[in-house]
């Protein structure tokens, strides 16, 4: 119940934008009485919120903390399902971890797993994602599709395209996509994706989409292994990126391209996949479990499986593999 009650009272401040709420506007609005309102209001400024009280005017809010909170996502969240249920934590295991337990649990389609902070985080192959506190973006994303087993990976395609829109739109930097799941800005890894299934023999009960995106590091935030392999935001616009805003900003991309994809199928998405793929039309080397294909990259299927054409001019469909520019 207090859930809803804060839920209710962000979205009306969200809908004042800077215009002054009324205590007693905010208890009708939120169905609670003037004292359970001025309780709220100190919660939230011991969340971080900075909110600006005038006597005859009301509330609003002036400024919002520097951490992410589920609070300060709700607050100007422009979705219809995704991120309207949110489960953050200051420091998990791993994101993915706890967005499996909440999928058996039936969480609803558009449920968020967010952390400051994951010691265990992980990325493809069980590689170790570095996930230090209060940078970066780590979450997990509940989805329920009713598509064929076998459409599953177009989800990892999507969610790439989202992100980079947001970033392209919270930043002005363009970022590129590498095939299958990693998003680059100068060749060097800002976001890594990781798509897992919850499914029987015959149909899918839930894809849950682990985002890990390095957003205010500084060089020296990672380790000496990373520094020529990966960048941040900061790093590249050399300036500090609302994280909140970024997180907003990708889950109004990701909810309108899903909402596309059930509509219209993968074409789109794939069109505009192919439009930030660093790969495409260059000699590449993919390594899958047991085997090294160099080739010409010529795209992606409609399933979203990579095509290699080597120098014998045998295509190969390449499923998953590491690859190399």
């Amino acid at each position: 119940m207090q859930s809803q009650i804060r839920k209710d009272m962000l979205d009306a401040f969200t809908n004042a934008g800077d215009t002054y709420l009324s205590g007693q506007y905010i208890a009708e609005v939120i169905g609670c009485s003037r004292t359970a309102v001025w309780k709220h209001i100190e919660e939230l400024r011991k969340e971080g919120f900075e909110l600006e009280a005038v006597r005859r005017k009301g509330y609003r809010i002036v400024k919002t903390p520097e951490k992410i909170t589920s609070d300060e996502i709700r607050l100007g969240l422009k979705t219809e399902f995704i991120g309207k249920d949110i489960y953050y934590e200051e420091s998990v295991e791993s994101t993915q971890k706890i967005a499996h337990r909440l999928a058996y649990e039936d969480a609803p389609e558009g449920t968020i797993v967010i952390a400051e902070e994951q010691v265990t985080g992980r990325g493809r192959m069980g590689r170790k994602w570095h996930s230090p506190k209060y940078t970066g973006i780590w979450m997990s994303v509940i989805l329920r599709p009713k598509i064929p087993l076998t459409k599953a990976p177009q989800l990892t395609l999507l969610a790439a395209v989202a992100i980079v829109q947001a970033i392209e739109e919270h930043t002005n930097v363009t970022p590129e996509i590498k095939w299958p799941n990693d998003i680059l800005i100068g060749g060097k890894k800002v976001t890594g994706i990781l798509t897992e299934l919850q499914a029987e023999s015959d149909r899918i009960n839930s894809v849950i989409i682990g985002i890990g995106i390095n957003v205010n590091q500084r060089k020296e935030d990672f380790p000496v292994e990373l520094r020529e392999i990966a960048t941040s935001l900061l790093i590249e616009k050399d300036e500090t990126v609302s994280r909140a805003e970024l997180i907003k900003g990708i889950f109004l991309k990701l909810e309108k391209l899903y909402t596309l994809y059930l509509e219209k199928g993968f074409n789109p998405i794939k069109l505009l996949w192919e439009s930030y793929a660093v790969s495409i039309g260059k000699v590449i080397t993919a390594r899958t479990l047991n085997t090294t294909i160099v080739g010409f990259s010529l795209g992606i299927t409609e399933d979203g499986v990579l095509l290699l054409k080597d120098h014998e001019g045998v295509t190969h469909h390449i499923y998953s593999a590491d690859i190399e520019l």
